[in-house]
This record gives structure tokens, sequence and C-alpha cells, in this order.
């Protein structure tokens, strides 16, 4: 058994990158094959996964777009009460943002509407593969429209006033922690996230080097009888799981595994909640756990944005 601490990163090297590039990385921790990321691997991974309806992975891009449009236009779009959106009037235009996944949706819905096609179209042009067996064309709305998109690149995103960067403003974060951890995590409905998973994932393999990683717990401090007691029941526990991969599946095999076991997630929201989540899961009243990694990243986010963690 491997015991590593738990840790944090914050993907700004992600945000450089392109959409497509993006989801692929984001994408495969679910099944912890990283190493099948190659310079040609990203596109047919996310065909795959559009093709296959796993909307979670498509979550994990968003784009801010600036619109022109008639007040009628504007009017008959908010009356289709498009879900997932963060729209805001800004100067001349009005900023519509969301996830891929969330353009895709609403498309299906309600490509019907003016505002709808433009949006979507817009995106199609500069990213196809993003909407195959989506976007079909359109219905020739875009030529007659007098509708202007434009997307705001990153930099642009975070020149915006505090207000409005809290609201458009995505970050993504990688946690390694235990699963007590995630298991709370997940509750925070306007993130989306991705998780390792013990379904697919067999730890009997060369790549986790045929053995199960735990999370360092806080709790006991090594040398003590306390801590042996964990180390031990996670020994049992691995030897276990092992013993039952030679015979079931991952899927099966994971059912005795603890909250102890190290898993990877995604978190990815908007600024405004992630101040949501520190102020929630910093305070004292908070799982001793997931206060060991919120604290810093809590105090790393306000160095970066000191506007919006006032």
């Amino acid at each position: 058994m491997l015991i590593v601490d738990p840790s944090y990163e914050i993907q700004d090297a992600l945000d450089q990158t392109s959409l497509v590039v993006r989801l692929e990385a984001c994408g495969r921790i679910c099944y912890k094959s990283e190493e099948k990321i190659t310079l040609d691997s990203a596109m047919p991974f996310v065909k795959k996964i559009a093709e296959h309806g796993h909307n979670s992975v498509m979550e994990m891009a968003v784009v801010t777009l600036g619109v022109q449009c008639s007040a009628e236009q504007f009017d008959s779009f908010l009356a289709l009460e498009p879900k997932y959106f963060f729209i805001d009037r800004f100067e001349d235009e009005i900023l519509i943002t969301g996830s891929i996944r969330a353009f895709r949706e609403l498309y299906v819905r309600a490509g019907e509407q003016e505002l709808v096609e433009a949006l979507v179209g817009f995106l199609t042009d500069g990213h196809p593969y993003l909407f195959e067996g989506v976007w079909a064309g359109g219905r020739g709305l875009r030529e007659k429209s007098s509708i202007q998109v434009r997307k705001l690149d990153l930099q642009e995103v975070d020149g915006l006033p505090a207000a409005l960067l809290a609201q458009h403003r995505f970050s993504g974060v990688k946690f390694v922690v235990n699963r007590a951890v995630t298991h709370e995590i997940v509750r925070h409905r306007p993130c989306s996230f991705l998780q390792e998973s013990q379904r697919y994932c067999r730890y009997s393999q060369d790549k986790f080097d045929n053995q199960v990683t735990f999370i360092r717990p806080m709790f006991y401090e090594e040398g003590t009888e306390e801590f042996t007691l964990w180390q031990k029941a996670m020994e049992d526990t691995e030897q276990i799981y092992l013993q039952l991969l030679e015979s079931s599946t991952p899927q099966a095999a994971r059912t005795v595994l603890p909250n102890s076991c190290k898993t990877e997630i995604i978190v990815y929201c908007n600024l405004a909640e992630w101040k949501h989540i520190f102020s929630l899961r910093t305070t004292q009243a908070a799982e001793p756990s997931m206060r060991e990694v919120m604290i810093p990243l809590a105090a790393e986010m306000k160095e970066r944005y000191p506007a919006v963690f006032v």
C-alpha cells in the first residue's frame, strides 16, 4: 500500500489550452488514463465522449460570449429560461457564459430560437467537433439575423469588474484527497465534477504499482497506537481487494474499499461559487480533512482575485 498526503492544484495550465485539450485532460482523470495523452489524442477522445453522451465531461469547457442584439431577440431568449448560464449586461453587450454541455442542451431544446442559433452557430464555426450530433447546419436564421456574437478571451474576462468577474470567471481545481472529503465536495450543486472512478480503475495494474493508495489521516499521528490500527486496517483491506480482483471486476471489488482511499477530483465552478464553498468549508465547524486543503486554497484564490475574495 502507498500512503500520500492530500493536495490540490489550481488548473492554470489548462486555462491556456484549447477547449479540446482541456476536455481530454479533465476527462481522463475518471479512468486515470493520462498516459494515453498524445499530440493527436484529444480530438478522437472528445468526439467519442460526445458520441456516447458523457455530458459531465463537456461541462469542463466554459466560454464567455459577448452578444449584441435587439431587446426583442434578448427577451425571446430569456423567455426560454436558459439553464446553467450566467447572463449580464456590460457596456453595449450582453455577456453569456456557459459550458459546452449547456450550449449543446440549449440548442437541442430550443434551436429554433434566433439567439440560440446565433450562439451555437458561432461556437460551431470554431469548434464543430464539440457539437457533433447536435448541430446540423442550423435553420438558416443566422443569415437573416443582425445578431453579433464574439468570444471573450480569458484576459478580457479577468479584466471585468469584480461583480462580473465573480460570475463569469471559472476556475478548475484538482484535489488529491480521501473519499470522505469528496463525498462532501460533490454536494455543491452549481459545480461540475470529474472524479477518479474505482469502477474502472484496477489498482492491481502496473500503472498503479499494483497497490492501493491511501490518504494519510490527519487524525492520527504516525507512531501512535491509533495510526498503527488504521494502517493495519488499510493493509488488510488492500489484500482483500487485490484478492477479489483475481476473480471479479473492479466495480465488484471496490465494495470493500474505505473512505481513506486516495481519489482525484476536478472541481470546476465560477469564483462566486468558490467563495461560497470557502465560507462553508474553512470554518471551525467544517470537517478537518476538508479544512486541510480548503484553507490554503482559499488563501491562494484571495491572492489571485482580491476584489472577489474580500
